[in-house]
């Protein structure tokens, strides 16, 4: 199973849920405080709805969830051979799920794009939850040769 994952910011997480909710005939997968996460089976869609009070209608990054991390390897080797670089995030916590995945480096207009599998559920956002944590927000994905700076 492969989907595709459109993150957005959202002034009001409540109202966007609403709003969601009935557009897709479907109620959230995952709710917690500022967040909900949406697992739409038709068309196939991980909807993940990040509150960002100021940048409501703004994308926060995509993704496409895969099913393992055999799936997760597999992709990563295939980009690797089309030349796109990659930055690992192995057993990493973000968006109340344990998760292995890449972010894809390189788009021309500089979308985040991660590929991951979500591996279980976890009690928090991130790893660091509080104002210095990086995951999920609107700021990019910060890069140095071995790792990224954000999540989700």
């Amino acid at each position: 199973m492969s989907r595709v994952q459109l993150a957005l910011n959202v002034d009001d997480v409540a109202e966007s849920v609403a709003f969601y909710t009935k557009l897709f005939g479907t109620p959230p997968a995952k709710r917690r405080p500022g967040y909900a996460n949406f697992a739409v089976a038709e068309p196939p869609l991980k909807l993940v709805l990040l509150e960002n009070p100021g940048r409501g209608g703004t994308l926060n990054h995509l993704g496409v969830e895969v099913g393992d991390v055999d799936a997760v390897d597999a992709t990563q080797a295939r980009m690797s051979g089309e030349g796109l670089g990659s930055v690992d995030e192995r057993g990493t916590t973000c968006c109340y799920a344990k998760q292995d995945k890449f972010w894809v480096n390189g788009a021309p207009d500089g979308e985040r794009w991660e590929v991951y599998t979500v591996l279980g559920n976890a009690d928090q956002l991130c790893p660091d939850e509080g104002e210095t944590s990086v995951c999920c927000a609107d700021s990019g994905v910060e890069t140095s040769d071995d790792r990224a700076s954000a999540c989700c």
